[in-house]
């Protein structure tokens, strides 16, 4: 496969995981505000900020209507939502030959609705209204875009090398948001382990839950009771829940051999030692022995360690020269 092709489809998977992510954590933090209190406002805006990684130029100002309009729409920032759609669909657009039609009816029908003409400015008057319904029906309109093309490319495109780049670009996203995630609600729940819970807390735990989709899936597995140590094990450790890491780093190794294995490539030996060096923690793992630790430290480790894959797999499948393609 041509290093750009390999770029676009990481890329194109990337941003839409990216833009889902962005979505979901607003429609969460939106709803939330019809029970919380001025204090939990001025926690739990700046948390959602250090969950997306804190983008630049973005602060909490007070007005969580602005502050959700800016992520959503504001196309000088590179990580808002409508930036997301227009990059996915401008790599998607450089191998639309290497993607089924449907999908790209999928991504390229909801850049088109970002894009038209008036988009911008409807969505500007529905903000200064400062009404909760006004960047919801988007956001939930954005998820169920980004759920179909994800089913869609699951279903028509053929699983070979590209589809697999696909899965590798939407699962490394997915984990480092979601370690990007258990360490902002650090100090809320997992700092102080002996203090007294109140009921806005157990909001605050339902809302980090269905950040992840995870409110469901969690109660089937500990039904109803929600507790940080067990919250923090299923988001972290679970193997079976498709959003939590070591979920999602399983999916990456496997993603990553497939790769290796259709494309011959005979120099993957540090890439495949780093993500089965991170499998491996991630399934002997204890929560107790982590959480007795340092969380922030532990987390971003493993934030570093999806870094030095990503920066590898840019080195031989992306950026590689001329001289290491001949040798394979």
């Amino acid at each position: 496969m041509l290093s750009r092709v390999a770029d676009s489809l990481y890329w194109m998977s990337r941003y839409l995981e990216r833009a889902e992510h962005t979505t979901r954590l607003l429609d969460v933090n939106l709803n939330l505000m019809l029970d919380e209190s001025t204090s939990s406002a001025d926690r739990r805006w700046p948390r959602l900020l250090q969950g997306l990684g804190r983008p630049r130029r973005l602060k909490w100002e007070g007005n969580p209507y602005t502050l959700a309009h800016t992520l959503t729409f504001d196309t000088t920032n590179p990580s808002s939502v409508v930036s997301c759609i227009i990059s996915a669909r401008e790599n998607a657009r450089h191998m639309r030959e290497q993607i089924s039609t449907e999908q790209w009816h999928r991504v390229n029908s909801l850049y088109l609705e970002v894009t038209r003409p008036g988009f911008k400015k409807e969505m500007t008057l529905e903000a200064t209204s400062n009404s909760n319904d006004a960047p919801i029906a988007f956001l939930q309109q954005v998820m169920e875009a980004v759920h179909q093309f994800q089913g869609v490319t699951d279903s028509t495109m053929s699983h070979g090398e590209g589809w697999h780049f696909i899965q590798v670009g939407r699962f490394l996203e997915r984990a480092t948001a979601t370690t990007l995630l258990l360490e902002a609600y650090n100090d809320d729940l997992w700092l102080q382990p002996e203090r007294a819970t109140d009921g806005n807390e157990y909001l605050e735990w339902m809302g980090l839950l269905r950040s992840a989709t995870a409110f469901e899936a969690y109660c089937k597995v500990y039904t109803a009771d929600l507790t940080p140590e067990r919250i923090f094990e299923f988001l972290l450790l679970d193997p079976e829940f498709p959003h939590s890491l070591r979920f999602s780093i399983n999916a990456l190794q496997e993603a990553l051999i497939a790769i290796q294995r259709q494309s011959g490539k005979r120099r993957a030996d540090d890439l495949h030692r780093l993500a089965g060096k991170l499998a491996s923690s991630l399934a002997f793992a204890s929560v107790d022995e982590i959480l007795d630790r340092d969380v922030i430290g532990y987390l971003r480790r493993i934030q570093q360690q999806c870094n030095a894959i990503h920066e590898t797999i840019y080195q031989l499948y992306v950026n590689y020269s001329i001289q290491a393609a001949l040798a394979g």
